[in-house]
């Protein structure tokens, strides 16, 4: 997974969303330009829903290939929080997060693709239901059944 270190190094000079192509497009102050799929963003999300509360907390995605940010909110000077058409928002993506996921994106994609087998799921294969997340309780639940 990528790092998430304190303070942000890297400074974006160019942040463009790609509502088409589903990929954030962002160039940095050293002149390094990626651009990140959404979807990879969305199953990579440093979140506590995605990434748990501690090692071994994981919640593996899937169901994301066509996911969209449908807004993205500046977080002080060091980062982003976008929320995507599923309903997730509570992932906050410092600058060097985003950095990381660009420059490592085919070796992230590979390591992704890599749970997904070893899981018995595919990248467009539905959330499986759960009862609660990984780190014990239910995230985003906002209705209860009659």
């Amino acid at each position: 997974m990528p790092t998430q270190p304190a303070a942000s190094r890297r400074h974006p000079s160019r942040l463009v969303v790609h509502q088409q192509s589903r990929q954030l497009e962002i160039e940095f102050d050293d002149g390094a330009c990626h651009f990140i799929p959404f979807e990879l963003m969305r199953v990579l999300s440093p979140s506590a829903e995605v990434q748990g509360h501690g090692p071994g907390q994981e919640v593996l995605q899937s169901g994301k290939r066509e996911v969209q940010v449908t807004a993205l909110e500046p977080i002080g000077h060091y980062a982003v929080k976008p929320s995507f058409s599923d309903g997730h928002d509570s992932g906050l993506f410092t600058w060097d997060y985003l950095y990381d996921l660009g420059a490592r994106q085919a070796e992230l994609w590979q390591q992704y693709e890599q749970r997904l087998s070893a899981a018995g799921r595919g990248r467009d294969d539905p959330m499986p239901e759960a009862a609660a997340s990984a780190c014990g309780h239910q995230h985003g639940v906002t209705g209860v059944n009659p």
